[in-house]
């Protein structure tokens, strides 16, 4: 390959080969003008005789046999190996009788020399997909964090001291034995597959009726940027079962998909996005209490969708996926 001292970039080979083969140079001639050696200079005009001046580019140095490569048959044990049983080179190595740098080359060559290229649960290789434009797909699910007492939570504040502050919070109401139950936050989340914008409301419940409102919501507000919604991605929950969420996705117009029982990975959007939810800002900071938490979700949603880079689209923030915007949103 050409580097940026080479003697001959693909230009001057073809101003060699053609001084050589159409202008009738000697050969050691024209290897003196170029600085190159004999042979250097009698392999590039024999390949532009051959091949014109496509054979100028860079070729592979990949040998054309190798004897020596790894049978088939015992990659395909290396591969099982890893995918079934999880191991690592040194302990496949033992196993097949191999050296471990062979296991490791073999498991770069086929993209399993990491584990997180495998999914946990089915051993198969990690399969992603992404729809082609915004409203294809959107993924919905609901995840759960427990409301703060007034004064903190245990997090922050230590277990003593958030105990003392359950039992002081104003309102809570209390079970059978006097304990107060200060609840959960239901968090309902919508997530655009192809741009990761996010949209969310908490709730007191995740309940069919609730999770029918979130969804109207959600396809209102992805209407007013321009995104028309085909369809839903959600797991098997009790509201997204219900028919009422069915009869929901009919009047919209959009067609209902579920993911397959206990396959949370078929939604892994929604969940990746409920962990990143969870260090931004459900956990992230001092929260007096559970109002202030609240209060803080829409400005960390508007951080999220329109300035936090996102990996997966080539660290740009997901509103940049949104075409025809007018104007800003929160």
């Amino acid at each position: 390959m050409s580097h940026a001292n080479a003697a001959l970039t693909p230009r001057h080979r073809l101003r060699l080969a053609r001084l050589i083969v159409d202008d009738g140079w000697p050969v050691a001639h024209a290897a003196t003008h170029f600085n190159v050696s004999w042979p250097t200079a009698r392999r590039w005009a024999d390949r532009y005789a051959a091949l014109g001046r496509d054979g100028m580019q860079d070729r592979s140095s990949r040998p054309h046999r190798s004897p020596t490569k790894t049978p088939p048959d015992v990659v395909r044990k290396i591969v099982h190996l890893r995918w079934k049983q999880r191991l690592g080179p040194i302990a496949i190595a033992a196993k097949l009788g191999l050296p471990a740098s062979t296991v490791h080359a073999v498991l770069v060559r086929c993209r399993l020399n990491r584990l997180h290229h495998v999914d946990k649960r089915t051993g198969e290789v990690v399969r992603r997909y992404e729809h082609d434009k915004p409203g294809a797909m959107i993924h919905v699910d609901v995840t759960k964090f427990g409301n703060i007492p007034d004064g903190g939570g245990h997090r922050f504040v230590g277990r003593q001291q958030g105990n003392r502050n359950r039992a002081a919070t104003i309102g809570a109401p209390r079970s059978k034995n006097r304990e107060p139950i200060i609840g959960r936050a239901f968090v309902h989340t919508v997530i655009d597959d192809h741009s990761r914008v996010a949209y969310a409301e908490i709730h007191d419940d995740e309940t069919a009726a609730t999770a029918v409102g979130v969804l109207h919501r959600a396809v209102s507000w992805f209407s007013a940027r321009g995104v028309s919604v085909e369809r839903v991605l959600s797991d098997n929950g009790s509201a997204y079962k219900s028919h009422l969420w069915r009869d929901a996705c009919q009047a919209l117009g959009i067609k209902a998909k579920k993911t397959r029982p206990y396959r949370p990975q078929t939604n892994g959007k929604i969940e990746r996005f409920h962990r990143t939810l969870g260090e931004g800002w459900a956990f992230k900071r001092f929260y007096a209490s559970e109002s202030a938490r609240r209060n803080a979700l829409p400005a960390w949603l508007h951080e999220y969708n329109h300035h936090r880079p996102h990996t997966a689209i080539g660290g740009r923030p997901p509103i940049s996926r949104l075409t025809n915007l007018p104007g800003q949103y929160s």
